[in-house]
Parts: C-alpha cells; sequence; structure tokens
C-alpha cells in the first residue's frame, strides 16, 4: 500500500499531464529534415560546381559585347525586381510567390544564353530533369498521403496524424530532391558502378582521410578538385545495386547506364544512382513523416516545464497590423476605400448627411437642446491634465507606442538639469481617422480598439459587443458622470472615418462606453466641452466637405455667446512592392500594341555605340508615333494615365501648372516603358539570330529531353511505357506541357517569328492570348523597378521645387516611427502649460511585461489604478518608449483675464 501511495505521489509531482501535453503539442512540428536537405543541396551544389575550371566560362564566352550587356540588363533587373524581398519577409504568400516567380522566369531565360556548358552545367538537361523528377515527385507523395490519410480515418495511426499536410512543404521539399538529383547528374552522369570493385577500395577512400600516412595524399587530392569529384560519384554515390537483387521490383527500377570505356554491348542492370538517390530521399521523407505524425514526437530535444513556459512567455508577442500600404495594387481595403469615398461624396453629403440626422434625433432647434453635445463635467476641477492625439489607425506598432504612453499613471522625463513629472490626463482627446483605409469593423477593432486596449485594459465587466443605448453609461457605483474619476476619451471624426456616412464610427464610438480603460460618454460627432477656467474645447465634425454643417454652427455659435523627400527615389519600391501589381499593368497597357517589333535591323547592324544610340532613340520615336496613329489600346491607356496624373495634383495649383505637371509625369512613365519594350524586344531578336530562340517550336525541350532520356537512361524492361499507357497518355503529356509552359522564351520566340513573318492575322484568338501572356510575365519584372522609380522621382521633385504632394510623399514610406502627442496642463491660475512628447523610434518587437503581468492577477476593479497597465513592453528595454520619450516643445498660454477667473461670465479661452 505503501508503495502504491508513493507512486501516485511521483506521478502527481511530476504532473504528467502537463508533461504529456508538451511532448504531444497541437499540431505537428515542421519537418526539421527538410532545412538540413536544403543545407545539403546548397553545399553540393558549391562543392560541384567549384570542381571545373569556372575561369573557361570568361574564355569560351563570345567576345562580342552584346552576350555581356545581354546577361548584365536581365541580372540586373532581375535583381532589382527581388531586391524589396532581400533580408526581410514581406507578406510571406507575395514573398514565396516573388520568389518562385524569379527562378522559373529567370532560369528560363538564361539556359538560352551562351554558355553554361562552360562550366560543366547541361542547363536543358538539368530542367527537362528537374520538371520531370518534380512531378513525379509530387504525384508519389500526394498518393502516400492519401493513403496515411486513411490509415488515420480507420484509426492505425494516433491523431495527430489528423492534420492534413501543407501543400508549399511538399512542393518545397520535391524541388530540395529535383535539385539534388539535378546536381548529381550534371557532374556524376548516370553511369551504373559494377558491383564487382573491391569492398577494400572503397574503405581505402571512405576513410583515407582519417589515416595520417594518407592525409597528404588525401589533401593533394582535394586540391585537384576534378579528381576528388571522380571519387566522390564512382564510391560515396555508388548505386545500391543492380536489379536482379530485387526481383520483386525489377521491373519498377530505373536503370543506369555501363560503367565501362568505350562502347558497351548489351543493356545493364544497375540501378540509376539518380533513382538511388531519388528513393533515398523520398524515403527520409516518409520515415520522418511517418514518426513525426503518428506518435506526436517533435524529435527534438524535450524541454521541462519551467523552460516550457518561459519559452512560452518569451515567444508570446503582439498581433499588430502593419503600416497600411497605400500604394498597393492587389489592396482589397484600398478598393474598398476608394468605391466608399465616390458613395460618400455623392450621396451621403450630396443628399444625406448623418450629421443632419445626429441633430434630428436629439431635437435640436435653433440650438436648443445641448444635452448630447454639451459636457461641462469636467469644468469645477482646480487644475486639470489632459492629452491630444490624432490620425491613430495605422501601424500597431506607432499606434501602441502612444497609447502605452498616455496609459501609464506618470511620466518622468529628463529637461535640462531636472526632473519633470507628468501625470497621465484626466482627459484624452482623439482627432480623426481612427483606422485606415477605410472604416471597417476590423479596421476599427484591429487597428485602433486593439492597441488601446492592450495599452489600458476595459473592466472586467466590460463586453466588446455590448450596444450603449443610453449613454453615459456610468460603471456601478457612480451615479453621475461628474463622480467618475477615472480617464476619459472624447473622439471627432476624420475624413477616412467619414468614407461609410459615418456609420462604423456612430456604432464603435458613440455606441460604445469603453476605448480599453477610457470611458466615453460622447454621444455625438460633435461636441462641446467646458474645462476649468473658462477653457473650452470645441470638436467640430468637417466631414469630407471641409465644413461644418448649419446645425454645428449654431450649436457653437450659442455656446459662445453664453520622412525624407529623398527615399521616394530610392525607397518607394522598397516601402510600396504592393504597387507592382499597379506598375507593371499600367506599363504593359502603354506598349500593348507594339509587340512584336519586327524590323530591328537598323539598330543591330549599327557599328558604333553612337549609331546604336540614335537608332535605338529613333525607334522608341518611331513606336511613340505609331501609338498615337494606330494603337487604340495604348492611346486609351496613355490618355487615361493623364487624366488621373492631372488630377493628382493637388487643387492648391493652378490649372495650367496642374496640366504641364501631368503631361509631364505621363511622358516620362511612357519614354520609360517603350523603352523597355524596345530592350525585350531587342533581346529576343538577338536570341533568334544567333539561333538560340525559335530553332523549331513549342516543344523544343521535351522532344529534346526524350532522345536524351533514351541514350542515358535505358528501359529494358519497358517501364516508361506501361506507366503511359495506364495513365492514357496523361503523364507524358503532362510533362510535355509542362515544359512548354515553363520555357517561356521559346514560346514568345516561336509566336513572335510567325507573327513577323504572316501577320497578326495569321494568329488564333488562343495563339494571341499565349503570346501576349509570355510578353507580359517578362515585361513585368523589367517595369515594376522602372514605374517605381520614375514615380519616386516625380515625388521628389515635386516636393523640393514644387512644394506639394507632401501628404502623398511621406504616406508612400510608411514611417512608423516619429510619433507624438501633446499633453496640456491647465494650472490653478488659469494658465495653459503645454508639452509636446515624441518617440523617435518605434519598437517593432514586443514582449509580455512581467510586472502587468504580476499585477493583472491582482483583484481590481479598474486598470487605470494599476501602476503597471499596459500589457506589452519593448522586447529591447532601452527602445521603450518609457526611456525614450522626450520633450520636443514645451510652452504656456497665459489666461487672457485672471481677475474673472471666479466669475461665471468674462472672455473664453478656446
Amino acid at each position: 500500500m505503501g508503495s502504491d501511495k508513493q507512486s501516485v505521489g511521483f506521478l502527481e509531482t511530476l504532473k504528467m499531464e502537463r508533461v504529456r501535453t508538451i511532448f504531444t503539442p497541437a499540431y505537428p512540428y515542421p519537418h526539421e529534415h527538410s532545412r538540413h536537405a536544403i543545407i545539403a543541396v546548397v553545399i553540393g551544389c558549391l562543392f560541384f560546381i567549384s570542381s571545373d575550371n569556372i575561369h573557361t566560362l570568361v574564355e569560351k564566352l563570345d567576345n562580342n559585347i552584346k552576350w555581356w550587356s545581354m546577361y548584365g540588363c536581365l541580372l540586373g533587373f532581375f535583381y532589382f525586381f527581388s531586391s524589396p524581398f532581400i533580408g526581410k519577409t514581406i507578406k510571406p504568400s507575395y514573398s514565396n510567390f516573388s520568389r518562385w516567380y524569379i527562378a522559373w522566369i529567370l532560369v528560363a531565360a538564361v539556359y538560352h544564353l551562351p554558355s553554361f556548358q562552360s562550366m560543366g552545367v547541361d542547363m536543358r538537361m538539368n530542367l527537362s530533369m528537374f520538371l520531370t523528377i518534380f512531378v513525379s515527385s509530387i504525384l508519389f507523395l500526394i498518393v502516400f498521403h492519401i493513403i496515411f490519410y486513411g490509415l488515420w480515418y480507420i484509426g492505425l495511426v494516433s491523431r495527430v496524424a489528423g492534420k492534413r499536410p501543407e501543400i508549399s512543404t511538399i512542393l518545397q521539399n520535391c524541388a530540395v530532391l529535383s535539385i539534388a538529383c539535378c546536381v548529381f547528374y550534371s557532374h556524376c552522369g548516370n553511369r551504373a558502378i559494377l558491383r564487382e570493385r573491391p569492398l577494400e577500395r572503397k574503405n581505402s577512400n571512405w576513410f583515407a582521410f582519417w589515416k595520417k600516412q594518407e592525409r597528404n595524399t588525401w589533401l593533394a587530392k582535394f586540391l585537384r578538385m576534378n579528381e576528388l569529384k571522380d571519387q566522390v560519384c564512382s564510391s560515396w554515390f555508388a548505386p545500391v545495386g543492380s536489379a536482379s537483387d530485387y526481383p520483386l521490383l525489377s521491373k519498377w527500377v530505373i536503370y543506369g547506364e555501363l560503367a565501362c570505356n568505350g562502347s558497351c554491348v548489351g543493356s545493364s542492370d544497375g540501378i540509376s544512382p539518380i533513382y538511388s538517390l531519388w528513393a533515398t530521399f523520398i524515403g527520409l521523407y516518409i520515415a520522418n513523416y511517418v514518426v513525426e505524425r503518428s506518435t506526436g514526437w517533435a524529435l527534438t530535444h524535450p524541454v521541462s516545464v519551467k523552460e516550457y513556459e518561459k519559452f512560452k512567455k518569451k515567444q508570446m508577442k503582439p498581433d499588430f497590423l502593419d503600416m497600411v500600404p497605400w500604394y498597393s495594387g492587389t489592396s482589397a481595403d484600398l478598393f474598398k476605400t476608394v468605391f466608399d469615398l465616390l458613395v460618400s461624396v455623392t450621396v451621403f453629403l450630396g443628399r444625406f448627411d448623418m450629421r443632419m440626422m445626429q441633430a434630428a434625433m436629439s431635437k435640436v432647434q435653433d440650438g436648443g437642446e445641448q444635452g448630447d453635445l454639451l459636457y461641462d463635467h469636467l469644468s469645477e476641477k482646480d487644475e486639470m491634465w489632459f492629452d491630444f492625439m490624432a490620425d491613430t489607425g495605422d501601424g500597431g506598432n506607432s499606434s501602441y507606442t502612444v497609447a502605452r504612453l498616455l496609459a501609464q499613471p506618470s511620466i518622468r522625463l529628463t529637461r535640462g538639469d531636472s526632473v519633470v513629472t507628468l501625470p497621465r490626463g484626466n482627459l484624452l482627446l482623439i482627432g480623426g481617422d481612427l483606422a485606415y483605409p477605410n472604416p471597417s469593423a476590423f479596421t476599427y477593432e484591429r487597428r485602433f480598439f486593439r492597441p488601446f486596449e492592450d495599452a489600458l485594459e476595459p473592466p472586467l465587466w466590460y463586453k466588446p459587443e455590448h450596444v450603449a443605448v443610453n449613454k453615459p453609461e456610468v460603471p456601478c457605483g457612480v451615479s453621475e458622470l461628474k463622480q467618475y474619476d477615472g480617464p476619459q476619451c472624447f473622439v471627432i471624426p476624420g475624413n477616412h472615418d467619414w468614407f461609410d456616412g459615418l456609420n462604423t464610427f456612430m456604432r464603435y464610438i458613440c455606441h460604445k462606453s469603453w476605448l480599453g480603460g477610457w470611458f466615453m460618454p460622447q454621444k455625438k460627432s460633435y461636441f462641446a466641452l467646458q474645462l476649468p477656467k473658462r477653457w473650452w474645447v470645441f470638436g467640430l465634425d468637417l466631414a469630407l466637405l471641409g465644413d461644418i454643417d448649419v446645425y454645428q454652427f449654431k450649436f457653437f455659435l450659442e455656446v459662445v455667446k453664453n520622412k525624407i523627400a529623398l527615399g521616394n527615389i530610392l525607397k518607394f519600391r522598397k516601402k510600396n512592392w504592393q504597387f507592382d501589381f499597379i506598375g507593371g499593368i499600367i506599363y504593359f497597357i502603354l506598349v500593348f500594341s507594339m509587340f512584336p517589333q519586327c524590323k530591328l535591323d537598323h539598330i543591330l547592324q549599327e557599328r558604333s555605340f553612337s549609331g546604336h544610340l540614335r537608332s535605338f532613340i529613333g525607334t522608341v520615336w518611331s513606336a511613340f508615333i505609331y501609338m498615337l496613329e494606330h494603337s487604340y489600346v495604348s492611346l486609351a491607356g496613355a490618355l487615361l494615365l493623364l487624366i488621373v496624373a492631372i488630377t493628382f495634383v493637388p487643387p492648391k495649383v493652378s490649372r495650367k501648372k496642374r496640366v504641364i505637371i501631368g503631361v509631364l509625369h505621363v511622358s516620362a512613365h511612357l519614354a520609360s516603358a517603350l523603352i523597355l519594350m524596345l530592350l525585350l524586344e531587342l533581346g529576343v531578336e538577338t536570341c533568334v539570330r544567333h539561333k538560340l530562340l525559335a530553332t523549331s517550336g513549342y516543344h523544343t525541350l521535351y522532344q529534346w529531353y526524350r532522345t536524351v532520356e533514351s541514350e542515358h537512361f535505358p528501359d529494358p524492361t519497358g517501364l516508361r511505357a506501361r506507366i503511359e499507357q495506364w495513365t492514357h497518355g496523361l503523364y507524358p503529356a503532362c510533362i510535355k506541357y509542362l515544359m512548354s509552359a515553363f520555357d517561356i522564351p521559346e514560346v514568345m520566340a516561336v509566336t513572335r517569328s510567325n507573327l513577323c513573318k504572316n501577320g497578326i492575322d495569321s494568329l488564333s484568338r488562343a495563339g494571341a492570348y499565349v503570346y501576349y501572356a509570355s510578353v507580359f510575365l517578362y515585361f513585368w519584372v523589367f517595369s515594376t523597378p522602372v514605374v517605381s522609380l520614375v514615380f519616386g522621382s516625380y515625388l521628389y521633385i515635386c516636393i523640393n521645387w514644387l512644394h506639394i504632394h507632401f501628404d502623398e510623399a511621406f504616406s508612400s514610406l510608411r514611417i512608423a516611427n516619429y510619433k507624438a502627442f501633446t499633453r496640456f496642463h491647465i494650472k490653478s491660475d488659469g494658465d495653459l502649460e503645454v508639452f509636446t512628447l515624441a518617440v523617435d523610434k518605434v519598437p517593432k518587437e514586443w514582449k509580455l511585461d512581467p510586472d502587468w503581468e504580476v499585477e493583472s492577477k491582482e483583484p481590481r476593479q479598474f486598470s487605470h489604478l494599476n501602476k503597471f497597465p499596459s500589457k506589452w513592453s519593448a522586447a529591447a528595454t532601452h527602445q521603450d518608449p518609457l526611456h525614450t520619450v522626450k520633450i520636443v516643445d514645451q510652452f504656456v498660454i497665459q489666461r487672457t483675464d485672471k481677475s474673472d477667473i471666479g466669475s461665471s461670465n468674462g472672455p473664453v479661452n478656446q
């Protein structure tokens, strides 16, 4: 019995359920072997490529400068296209798309240029083999996952296997596997090593490095990379045997070539090294997957409960939204913003105005009833602190930084030799534009409410879905608003809050009582606040017209009676990579009708650089004239762009200057698009003339691969023929059209040659779609960096010389830093002391504040009573806004008539 009790106590001490929770994750860990496989493949690529004489690439390359120029332009444009995504993660979905897109388009173009054969790299063989192995691997793994998922469904494997694998993980592993096989084949071939090779020789090759007497010899061989490469290929990666060793699987293996000097008689029964390598990787993937999914084990070292809790806290981070991409061409929010703006201007402010509805609901006639608009509960205080901030609803890091400062009970700052303590404001005034880019429930909750709730939590009883009917809904134990001594908040709407006719603002501000821990008694979109010492705050609602309505005018009348610009050139696309979608399409529309340029002999036949340049510029001018006279699509696109460019210029500029600025702006874009179009056509024409493109047809790569495949991959059992028969020709057809789709330059060149010979009428509608789509794939890469450069230069020039477009230029840079707010102090003598507080560097990484965590466990009704009210602190302590905030301005507005401070009449301070 004693032993039983002891065992039970031991189990309770270990908290086995907790340990089991740690060791069995809620979802399977990612495949650790995938990362190691990628590293191994990269090292293998560097090893094999360095084993050949790289300098022969330069020696064998044609001396004509055109190839160097073509390589330089191609690689340069591809670098600039991908530069915003280097070294950082920008929207993983788009970043992943850009990575695959660049690899596809660049490799498809480079393998047509001379001369990678000098490096021992047969690009055609590598590409065709990669695609074949890639598709085969995907199909094989999909079948495996279906079978494994079925085993889980009938209960033969554990519950952890129920989560479906991510298709991106399968694609990544298949890509790594295919690259490894291609690298091996490029440098080792497909020779079947004879099994009669003595085992002792293999062992001597394996362990020669570790024998002291042979170490110098091994080092000498290492310096002769070619010899070492042969040893690696013949010994380290020897195949697993011959097909006769596996009689049941002999018809399902790929055979290798005979390992003999000169011609070989007969066929080999040796298993292909490529097949062996592929099967090994597939086996590792399956074994890794089965172990992880069937046991739930992470294949990593277990951690203690204490370490796990510490790690969990370290990983806790806020899910703040990033700055709004104002120049994104793919953001649904921005398109919705444009639509809402049009509706608001033409409908809400043309026929219906929410301000009139508010006035009607309040029964305001001639400024009579002021109960919903005038708040005087703060007027009797002897002194008062209050804060003002505006434009809150952009980046979460910026909003939370300011909100964290606003929520602190006090802020201690050093001013010269003195220390200044600024208490938290009793009142928080927030200017307009609470959420960008449009006032939706999502943007209000995530961009506005979330940072403030994390900075100062709402009361425990508060429910976000609660709708306040009779405001102010003061907390329990407080009979009237005047008795509530916690921080309060009043908000005025901005133009972005009006994009939906003020609907969301009314629902989230006027019909809710709490912004985090700030109480909101406000009922309407405009208000008047009577503060101590006859100071007043007038919260005006200017809507989208920059003017107040007549009801506001009457009400306030009655109350009175009683970043940096240079960054746009260098950083515009880096900050606004979503602009790619708009820029690429705009440029393609401008030159759509100019493809193809068939008569380029006069440019290519010039013998001097100046002659090339003159002919090039003349061709660009001819293309522009052609657009004006014959190209309806491009001309319409240019005119539409001109209208948009003129409208984009701020209206404060005279009409004549707006037209001139718009014309110059569009001219720069049009000239750039025409130059890029001609560069692309010259590149294709050069390759066609040297028979690097358009040599046969659309399926050149596939036809070449089938010839090489039959020569170097013998198939005595007819495995490929059986697979083709069983799939009714679908499998080879899939490979055939996949290779054709991959080889975009060949498709483009073949169609272009047909067009130049037979005219546009000879091309079917489907053929036209294919041609223009293939052209667009490359033209998009060339144009997106240029359109961003031109547009960024336009903003730079406008700011520095024309002094316009300040808002557009700075919003494009999406600067999260340099945020500020103003703290006011109405002193007992009536003077108004003003402090402007600013943070230069906004933290990007946050962690759970341990002081907040301890204090939040204490039962307390209001969070503003806490000493540490904010949930997150900066991950780097020296970057926390509490330590970096500073006073950038301080001044005092003196009371105009101090003798009448105690009287009810006298001048009003505003």
